[in-house]
């Protein structure tokens, strides 16, 4: 990947998010896996755009960009750590990087185990940031979580309508009767990830007066996530 596009960040507005994902499209060849789930990712962020720009959608629409934006800037560094050399890349994105070209993966496969690693990983991360930035605290009750999940169904839209572009084609050919495309896709489920994210920015934040069992806390997630992610890209799940 061109190092010049990744050098645009931190972008500063879902405009800036949206050029630096499409830079990022427009460079990476259908061989490699990062393309995936970035062409997932950008579909998901066009239709979130569309909504915080929207007059009645949300209650706190600045609280959902500036989410949108922080969260963004996560993968960003993640794909300039990734890209230099997957061992530099955090425990959930390694085996994104780790698996980029190899042969017999599905693109479906790639999509999901970046979403794995962005929003198991990243998201509480970028949770507990927006409200240090806003104010305000991770609460189930409130104007900020309705929106956080409404937006699961504006994300389950377009993951279903990336999904079924992705098998498509080739993908079918490799054998959608086989269900080993099925299997990968039954191994997640967006809402609840989200849903997972937002308990877990819950357990950061209240350990912000314990930083060091917040930081081992954050660290086995990390962990975890990326043995959630080799699953994901198991070889076994793309062929008969």
């Amino acid at each position: 990947m061109p190092a010049a596009i990744l050098a645009r960040r931190p972008a500063s507005s879902i405009r800036d998010v949206v050029a630096i994902m499409t830079a990022i499209d427009a460079a990476l060849p259908a061989s490699d896996g990062l393309k995936w789930f970035n062409h997932l990712y950008l579909s998901v962020t066009l239709e979130v755009r569309k909504a915080v720009g929207a007059a009645d959608t949300f209650r706190d629409p600045a609280f959902l960009s500036r989410l949108d934006v922080v969260f963004a800037n996560l993968y960003f560094d993640a794909a300039a750590a990734g890209d230099r050399a997957p061992e530099a890349a955090a425990p959930a994105w390694r085996p994104l990087f780790e698996a980029r070209t190899t042969p017999g993966l599905l693109p479906i496969q790639h999509a999901l185990a970046g979403m794995n690693a962005h929003i198991n990983r990243d998201l509480p991360q970028a949770l507990v940031g927006t409200f240090q930035t806003l104010g305000g605290s991770p609460d189930d009750a409130g104007p900020r979580h309705d929106d956080y999940e409404r937006v699961n169904g504006i994300l389950e839209e377009v993951e279903g309508r990336v999904k079924a572009e992705l098998a498509t084609g080739i993908v079918a050919a490799i054998d959608m009767a086989a269900g080993r495309a099925d299997d990968v896709v039954a191994m997640w489920s967006v809402a609840a990830a989200r849903d997972a994210a937002w308990t877990h920015a819950q357990v950061l934040w209240a350990l912000g007066d314990a930083p060091a069992l917040g930081h081992a806390f954050f660290d086995r997630l990390d962990r975890l996530t990326g043995f959630a992610g080799r699953g994901l890209l198991a070889p076994r799940l793309a062929a008969p």
